[in-house]
Formats: C-alpha cells, structure tokens, sequence
C-alpha cells in the first residue's frame, strides 16, 4: 500500500545544533494553529521524545534504523501516523552521522527511508560566509538525500543574520527558511542524560513561549507546504502487532512516575495487543495496587529521587515479596536499580527493594553508553534461549556485589557494556533486570512472553 502522509526532518550539523528547539516550537505552533501533528524522535531517546509528545499534544514514537530494518520502520510510520495532517521528526546527532564511515543508522538514511525531506538548522555562532560552504557540503554530500531549506540559528545580531543569510542564497540553492536568534537562557533546562524531564519542570509555558518564537522568526508557512509536497510512501502490509495470547483479564502494573518512565509507546502497546490490561502505578507513594499479574518497571531518574524511593519501605518490601512469590517482573535501568539492595547517590546510600544483593553505584561518566546486541543465554520468562537482543544503554551507575555470588546473568553482551564482564541481565525467579532498554517490535516474541508469564502466574493465584 501506499501511504500520503505530510512529513519532514529536522537535523543539524550535530548534537546541540539547536534542532530539538526548532523541533519543539514548530510542534506547539502546528498544535495551536489546528493541526493534529504526530512527533517521531529518531533514535532511542526518550527525554526528547517526552517533550516533543507535550508540544505536539500527541503521543511520539521513535524511529530507530539499529533496532529497525526500512520495512519496519515504514510500517510503524504508517500505524503510528494515522489520524494526523502532518508527521514532524526530530534527527540526532549529524545529518550525516551513523555506526559506521557508510553512515548507517544514520538521519540521513531515515530521512531516505521515509523519502522525507530535510530541514537543515546550522549554529551560526561566529560564523557567516562559512555557513554557506557547510550547507552546500551537506547539499552535494548525499543526492539521494532531499536537502528542503536551513534554518539558521543562534545568530547574534541583524548584521550577522543578513550576511549568513544572503551567502546561504548567493552560493547555494537551499532556501533559508529563517534566522534564529540567540537565546539568554535555554528555555528548557538540560543535565546529564540530555534535557530535563518534563515529570520535573513546568512545562506548558516554555512550550508556549517556543511556539511564538519559531513562528515570529520562522517561515512556517514555507515549512508546512514543504511537508505537504512529500510523495507517496510504500508500506509493507505485514502484521505489525502481537496477537492476543489470551481472552482472560491479565494485568500488568506499568511505573510510570518522577522515578521511572522511559517508555516506548510501542512497548506498551504491544503488551495491550499481546492481552495485557496496563495499570500505572507509583513507587513513589503508598496507594493500594490493584491485584497484578506482571509488573514493568522502566528507566529514568530514580538516583534524583532515592530518599523518596528509599523512604516508601511498604512499596519496596511489596515490590520485594511480590518477586518472591513468583510475580514476571521485567526491569529497565532505573528499574534494575530500584530493584537492587542499595543505590549509591553523591555519597549517600539509599535501601532499595533489596531483591538482589547488589549496590548501584552512580558515577560521573557514562558506564555503559550506545547500541547494544545481546545473546540470551540463560532461561527467563521473556526471551528464548539463543535469542539475539538489539537494543541500547545509557547509564551513569554500576553494579558491585555485596555478599555471596552475583546473580545469575541472563545475557552475554556480544556489542555494549551490560551490568559486568561482558553480561547484562540479572535473574530471580520471574525477575529479569537489565540495562539493555528493548524495543518490541524488534524482539516481536517479548510481549507475548511476558503476557503468557503474567498468566500463569494468575492461574497460580486462582487456578
């Protein structure tokens, strides 16, 4: 089949360029202006990702060419776009910057892929005529790659944006579809892992403030034809989606708080597709849970919150039995650090649910940072023996035994880091705590498995 869909990419000469910005604004503008925009964030990150759903006033989802093949990337667009006038998606890094000196997994090859075309955002800071070179490099780089407009940013004045500006036109045939202005301040505050949470930071009247900064420096209007004139995009018709495993109410509690959220949509979907009722719960605070069947605990900031988390003794025992009883719990990151016996923090040592006898220890840099590749190579509830794993990490802590033997691990990491030695995955029971993050449409037999786990655990409760 064929899919219509107005779309664009926003990418910058690299990391910091100031895209995501542009990308931010644009959403919000669209959104107030009538149009029902749908984001895409290309690559795994999921802080991005967050804002880009705030602005736009609709769920993002991330293309990712590693975790991806073109079909699959093709299909999700498709699925993921229904509803929407207009897809905007955010590149990462370079343009042209991928896994390898061919550029693979790069935004370029996804903006191939999606046959999108491009707008280019180039940091102007102290620079003029040289930004004119830079555009027509990334012009002539790639002529498979529809390079649409740039927009110019960080300039410093009305003399410095006339000057880039007029060489851009003089020396190339790029449109520059605006000039934007240095900020004072970045109207969303950054750390370590990127921007800011959104769970931490209000967030709607920076996201105004952008929306009217594009559209008073932007041409948008030039913008949103440039999406409308997208072709035709071929999609596979294959079966996106899990089938159900079973027709019985399985309920999977979802964390979903300040502590923990990293999420792909598309996992979450796939659990409910798969037969799974999701409930969100907190860690955070002593409310009832209702009756569970499974339990997922993802990724994000539970290092900035460990007094919270540690003073919650109810939810970490609760968390702890119920692993003990046999409960498929299936852990990400922050998860697996919530689930150790302590979590180190700028030197202060928090309890946490204390079902493996390990100490989480945050450090200053990266401990584990990229694309991961991971051979399952001891029996779990999720992941076939044999089965090969992609998927990324990024953290800032490591894990140190306390006592006795460390846990059994269920992965050898055959590209990345992992918990230690070359191995990611600790093993308790139904329990399976990683710092590999997965996608569920590229390990398609995860989501099923883990509804079927959280069956037969509730076949256990009530026969």
């Amino acid at each position: 089949m064929s899919l219509h869909m107005p779309r664009l990419i926003l990418a910058g000469l690299s990391g910091g360029s100031g895209k995501t910005i542009l990308t931010l604004g644009l959403c919000r503008h669209f959104a107030q202006n009538g149009f029902v925009v749908k984001p895409f964030k290309k690559g795994p990150d999921y802080i991005d990702a967050s804002w880009m759903a705030l602005a736009a006033n609709r769920s993002a989802s991330n293309l990712d060419p590693f975790l991806m093949d073109a079909s699959l990337i093709r299909s999700l667009f498709a699925d993921a776009s229904q509803g929407a006038d207009m897809a905007v998606i955010e590149g990462n890094r370079g343009l042209f910057d991928g896994k390898d000196i061919e550029g693979s997994c790069s935004t370029a090859e996804l903006a191939k892929t999606l046959r999108a075309p491009v707008i280019l955002v180039v940091d102007c800071t102290k620079m003029t005529r040289t930004t004119a070179a830079l555009v027509q490099g990334c012009h002539d780089f790639d002529p498979e790659v529809f390079l649409a407009g740039v927009v110019l940013n960080r300039t410093a004045g009305q003399r410095h944006r006339r000057i880039a500006r007029e060489s851009v036109e003089r020396y190339t045939d790029v449109p520059v579809l605006g000039t934007l202005p240095k900020l004072r301040e970045n109207p969303i505050p950054e750390r370590h892992m990127g921007l800011v949470s959104d769970q931490e930071y209000e967030a709607d009247g920076p996201l105004e403030e952008l929306g009217r900064t594009i559209a008073d420096w932007v041409d948008v209007e030039r913008i949103r034809d440039i999406a409308s004139s997208t072709p035709e995009l071929p999609v596979d018709t294959g079966v996106l989606w899990p089938e159900a495993v079973t027709r019985e109410t399985v309920r999977i509690g979802v964390v979903r708080d300040a502590a923990l959220w990293f999420y792909y949509q598309e996992n979450i979907k796939a659990l409910e597709h798969a037969g799974a009722e999701i409930v969100h719960i907190s860690l955070l605070d002593d409310a009832d849970w209702p009756e569970l069947h499974g339990l997922y605990l993802g990724g994000g900031f539970p290092e900035t919150l460990a007094p919270r988390l540690s003073a919650q003794e109810g939810i970490r025992q609760r968390v702890g039995d119920l692993a003990r009883s046999g409960l498929p719990i299936y852990a990400e990151c922050g998860g697996l650090m919530y689930l150790c016996q302590e979590l180190a923090y700028e030197g202060t040592v928090y309890p946490m649910a204390g079902l493996f006898p390990v100490r989480a220890e945050m450090g200053r840099k990266p401990q584990g940072h990229g694309y991961t590749k991971a051979r399952v190579v001891l029996p779990n509830p999720y992941h076939p023996q044999g089965a090969e794993i992609p998927g990324h990490e990024f953290h800032y802590s490591q894990c140190h035994t306390l006592r006795g033997e460390t846990p059994p691990l269920a992965f050898f990491m055959e590209r990345g880091c992992g918990i230690q030695e070359g191995f990611d995955g600790f093993v308790f029971q139904n329990t399976l705590a990683c710092y590999t993050h997965l996608h569920a449409l590229s390990s398609p037999h995860w989501a099923p498995n883990f509804v079927s786990a959280a069956l037969a655990y509730k076949t256990s409760l009530h026969g």
